[in-house]
């Protein structure tokens, strides 16, 4: 059979974003997990930090107009106004902050920092207040610094595609400003309508192109930070070679805000694409979706920008609670699915590749079904499918998530895995009701999710320890995209030998050496 062009009768008629904005509706239906310090039993609040008083938020009202301090000691969370900045998306970590900052510009951060350094006052940096693994929400009571206010694009040079921008510049507005001039993000995200560019530096966020634009330690040139003393280091260089010293810079990437607070980056662009394809392909076996994803890179090449895959189980859910009148644009039913682009500057050059690339796949019998979008909805459709994949999760119980990494023939090896460990237990299907994968095959990144009914603990602690002592076993990594958090800083002293931790406590204890920012995560307490 030959590929089918998508025909407008085979795209449901409302066409979803290509990005959404990580809102309270769904888990206003939902009863709220239980606080993470309850959770976590075997952490306890640090005596070092003090509790906020009244002269602390007179303090902050003189740095901030009122507006912009929130400040609610309500404790029910169906009333506290401040519920929205403690719980994360995913419903899986909550905090119990009575106050939460939203500074204007890197002076009043500078300030904000002194002031609780000083006083011995904890803080936790939010971005959008996407991320997976907790790091962006308080543990206890620790004073919320959220960056939502703090969006301005300083400037952009069109010559050489760097951008300087405020670290609350959200992913999508940044994309939208640099259309204009004809460049795009080198970073694209499901949550992109919400995320900003510091929470995703300061997760080293790789999202769907990576393959395409390598890391943001590539493509961050400087930033500004806002130690937790209050000093600001104005690092944004423009420069694309700089090699003056130690690279400054790369010490926070990646860090999760525990060693200073991001305020502005210096970011280079790429050229918007003026030729873009994408077509999803259906397959029988995971060996299948890897030969497809080689002769991708055999015929594709330099204009091969995305290659992501999903398994039907996460069709059945996204058909069920995000889309349940459309239509999957494959007939057929396979256990896989793949999704490509392709990015380039000539139409007919890219065309030539992908028709070769097509009619190899079908020869050589890699893909049974397929399709190409033939305009921007099509296409928006197409990757609508596996965009919401954590979306329609979240929707259908308590979400367990997970973000790992592994050599890519043993990317579904772990769900597989998972379902028979479960299966043999005869908790699948009951205690887990589900367990799907999908994830992005360039770069090795594996998102295995599951539902669970209710907030059991015990169950979710049981299957981290199984997902991430895979992975380990296996030679893999616990989080390639969405940080440490608070989720898994207890399996940093498994991952990482004794030197490596007490090289990042070295640096920790140099740059907070009252532990102020982001305190219990990413860097594990030395084991007695």
């Amino acid at each position: 059979m030959a590929f089918r062009l998508l025909s407008q009768g085979r795209i449901h008629a409302v066409v979803c974003r290509r990005s959404f904005h990580m809102g309270r509706a769904v888990r206003a239906e939902k009863k709220l997990t239980p606080l993470t310090s309850e959770k976590l039993g075997n952490i306890k609040r640090s005596e070092r930090f003090k509790k906020i008083d009244q002269a602390d938020l007179d303090y902050f009202r003189s740095v901030l107009t009122e507006t912009n301090v929130l400040h609610d000691i309500e404790t029910d969370p169906a009333k506290s106004s401040l519920t929205q900045y403690n719980l994360d998306f995913f419903n899986l970590h909550r905090g119990a902050s009575s106050l939460c900052l939203l500074p204007t510009k890197t002076e009043q951060v500078s300030q904000i920092l002194k002031y609780c350094n000083e006083k011995g006052l904890a803080v936790v940096p939010q971005g959008g207040n996407t991320g997976v693994s907790g790091g962006q929400n308080p543990v206890f009571d620790e004073i919320i610094v959220n960056m939502s206010k703090m969006n301005r694009i300083r400037s952009f040079d069109d010559l050489s595609g760097i951008a300087v921008v405020d670290g609350g510049v959200v992913l999508e507005a940044l994309d939208g400003y640099l259309a204009d001039f004809g460049y795009t993000v080198p970073l694209d995200l499901g949550a992109k309508g919400s995320c900003q560019l510091g929470g995703n530096i300061s997760t080293n966020a790789g999202g769907l192109r990576l393959m395409r634009f390598g890391s943001l330690h590539g493509n961050v040139l400087g930033l500004e930070v806002v130690l937790p003393d209050g000093t600001i280091i104005d690092n944004l260089s423009t420069l694309r070679k700089d090699n003056t010293g130690y690279d400054l810079k790369q010490i926070f990437i990646g860090a999760e805000g525990t060693l200073g607070l991001v305020t502005g980056v210096s970011l280079l662009t790429p050229r918007r694409p003026t030729s873009v394809n994408v077509g999803l392909v259906a397959l029988e076996t995971f060996e299948d979706v890897q030969k497809a994803f080689l002769m991708a890179k055999e015929d594709l090449s330099e204009i091969l920008s995305a290659f992501e895959f999903w398994d039907h189980d996460s069709v059945g859910v996204v058909r069920k609670k995000m889309m349940p009148e459309a239509a999957f644009p494959i007939e057929s039913k396979t256990k896989f699915y793949a999704l490509f682009e392709t990015q380039g500057s000539r139409l007919d050059h890219d065309q030539e590749k992908l028709d070769g690339y097509l009619s190899r796949l079908m020869e050589a019998g890699v893909a049974s079904d397929g399709v190409i979008a033939q305009d921007a909805k099509q296409m928006n459709s197409l990757w609508s499918w596996r965009e919401k994949i954590p979306e329609a999760i979240t929707r259908s119980g308590t979400a367990m998530t997970y973000d790992v990494a592994m050599e890519v023939p043993l990317l579904y090896k772990m769900v597989e895995d998972c379902k028979k460990h479960y299966g043999d237990r005869g908790l699948l299907d009951t205690v887990y009701t589900n367990v799907l994968g999908f994830g992005h095959v360039g770069d090795g990144n594996l998102h295995i999710m599951a539902n669970i009914q209710g907030f059991d603990y015990k169950t979710q602690k049981d299957m981290d320890e199984f997902v991430y002592s895979w992975a380990m076993k296996h030679k893999g990594s616990i989080t390639a995209e969405h940080g440490v958090g608070i989720a898994k800083v207890a399996y940093m002293h498994r991952i990482k030998s004794e030197p490596q931790l007490r090289l990042m406590r070295m640096i920790k204890d140099t740059l907070d050496p009252n532990g102020i920012m982001n305190p219990y995560k990413v860097v594990p307490e030395k084991q007695q």
